[in-house]
C-alpha cells in the first residue's frame, strides 16, 4: 500500500505548525510549504519554499503529494484582497496534483446564533470577516461537487493555545501567564466553546486521512461548555495567582480599536462573546470518535508556552 504525502501550506503558521508536528509523530512524510521555506529538524519532514500567491510555485510544491492542508491567512489587512486569490491557486495546486484538500476553517460565517451551533446550522454571517469565510467555503465546496478537487472543510470555535492570536490569546491567557490582570472583552460568564488549536490539528489530520469525510464541512469537537471566568480561575490557579479580572464592554472594546489594531480587528466578532457561543461538534465524534483536551490541560500547555516566549524574548 502507497505511503501517503501530505503538505502543509502555511506549515509556519499557529495550526500548521502543530499538524507539521503531529505529522511527522505519526510517521507520515510531510512537505512543509512556507513563503521561505523555513527548514525543521522533524523526521521526515521536507521543507519546501513557496508563494501561496503564485499558483506555478504552489503546483511545483505540491508535485506528488496527496492531501494538502491549507493553513495560511493573510494579514487581516489584505484579507479581502489575497485569501480569495491564495485559496483559489491552493485549490488549482491541489487539483492539478491530484491531491485532496483540507481546508482549516472558523465559525464566523454562523453569525449570531440563538442555540447549539452545528453543521446544519444556516450561516447569516454578521461581519466582513464572516462574509468573506462563507464565500470561500461556498467556493472550494463548489470545486469539490464540479470535480477539480476533493475538499473537506474543518470548522474550530475560537481558536487559543500556543502560538494563537486571538481574543483569548496574549491579553487574556498570556496577561495570567506574566501574572498581570487578565482583559476580557464581553460577559465572562456567558456559555463559550473554545477549540485548543492541537485538538483542532489532529482533527483536521484524522479529516485528510478520511477520504469518505470530503464534500462537507466538520464542526471540530470540544469539551463542554465553560465560561471565560472559568478558564480565568484555571489559569490563575495554575500560576499561583489571585482570580482577577478586567471586564472590558463591547462599546470599550470597538472604541480600543480605534487605537490598538488587535483590539481593531476583534471588534467585529465580539458578539461572540456578549451570547453563549457554543459549537456542537457531535458529528465529528459519531463519525471518528474524539477526545478533546481539557481546558486544564490546554491551559497548562498555553501558559507554559507563553512564559517560555516571555523568557526567549528577555534573553
Amino acid at each position: 500500500m502507497k505511503t501517503e504525502v501530505h503538505a502543509v501550506i502555511g506549515a509556519t503558521g499557529a495550526t500548521g505548525r502543530v499538524i507539521v508536528r503531529e505529522l511527522s509523530g505519526q510517521g507520515i512524510p510531510v512537505r512543509a510549504v512556507s513563503r521561505r521555506g523555513a527548514p525543521s529538524s522533524l523526521p521526515g519532514v521536507q521543507a519546501v519554499a513557496a508563494d501561496a500567491l503564485d499558483s506555478g510555485s504552489l503546483t511545483a510544491a505540491l508535485e506528488g503529494v496527496d492531501v494538502v492542508y491549507h493553513c495560511v491567512m493573510p494579514t487581516f489587512a489584505r484579507w479581502q484582497a489575497d485569501f480569495p486569490r491564495m485559496t483559489r491557486a491552493i485549490a488549482d495546486a491541489a487539483g492539478k496534483a491530484g491531491a485532496r484538500l483540507v481546508f482549516a476553517d472558523d465559525t464566523w460565517m454562523y453569525g449570531k446564533v440563538e442555540g447549539l451551533i452545528s453543521e446544519r446550522t444556516p450561516e447569516n454571517p454578521v461581519s466582513h470577516k464572516g462574509v468573506l469565510r462563507a464565500w470561500l467555503a461556498e467556493m472550494l465546496l463548489t470545486s469539490h461537487f464540479r470535480g477539480d478537487v476533493p475538499v473537506v472543510i474543518g470548522r474550530a470555535s475560537e481558536l487559543y493555545g500556543p502560538g494563537v492570536g486571538s481574543l483569548l490569546g496574549a491579553n487574556f491567557l498570556g496577561a495570567i501567564a506574566k501574572g498581570k490582570r487578565p482583559l476580557y472583552i464581553g460577559d465572562p460568564d456567558l456559555p463559550i466553546t473554545p477549540t485548543y488549536i492541537e485538538d483542532f490539528a489532529r482533527s483536521l489530520i484524522v479529516l485528510g486521512r478520511a477520504p469518505e469525510s470530503f464534500g462537507r464541512t466538520w464542526i471540530v469537537p470540544t469539551p463542554l461548555p465553560t465560561t471565560g471566568r472559568k478558564l480565568m480561575r484555571i489559569a490563575s490557579s495554575q500560576v499561583g495567582a489571585a482570580p482577577r479580572l478586567h471586564k472590558i464592554g463591547s462599546g470599550v472594546g470597538k472604541t480600543l480599536g480605534l487605537v490598538w489594531p488587535l483590539a481593531r480587528e476583534g471588534a467585529e466578532m465580539i458578539y461572540q462573546f456578549e451570547q453563549p457561543f457554543v459549537v456542537d461538534g457531535s458529528d465529528f465524534t459519531a463519525t471518528f470518535g474524539s477526545s478533546p483536551t481539557s481546558y486544564d490541560a490546554a491551559i497548562a500547555s498555553t501558559i507554559a508556552w507563553y512564559r517560555d516566549a516571555d523568557s526567549r524574548s528577555t534573553r
